[in-house]
């Protein structure tokens, strides 16, 4: 019994994380300095709409993680390579380097 205790929190630890919970990576405004205001702007929106279809995807990871740990024990998503985890965090922390850029910028 306790040897699954053991599993079962292991198995919960490793499930996907919602997009919410994600931090951003810090990567700092200097590549975005040298662009325009009109292309920090398309740039923002790109990453915005990359951002949201990460996000969905990741909710998708999380949802299918906690059913396969409620049925099999297994966070299948994350098993599988369906966890957006990084590039959740990364696009995250792209949008604030836009955002410190822009706000450099005055745009």
């Amino acid at each position: 019994m306790r040897i699954l205790a053991i599993i079962l929190a292991l198995s919960v630890a490793a499930c996907a994380k919602q997009p919410e919970q994600i931090s951003a990576v810090d990567i700092g405004p200097n590549p975005y300095l040298r662009h325009s205001c009109k292309n920090l702007a398309q740039e923002k929106l790109a990453l915005e709409q990359n951002l949201a279809n990460l996000s969905a995807a990741q909710k998708n990871a999380a949802s299918g993680d906690t059913m396969g740990v409620i049925l099999l024990g297994l966070p299948l998503s994350s098993m599988s390579g369906n966890d957006k985890e990084t590039a959740i965090a990364v696009t995250k922390g792209k949008l604030q380097a836009v955002e410190t850029a822009r706000a450099s910028r005055n745009c």
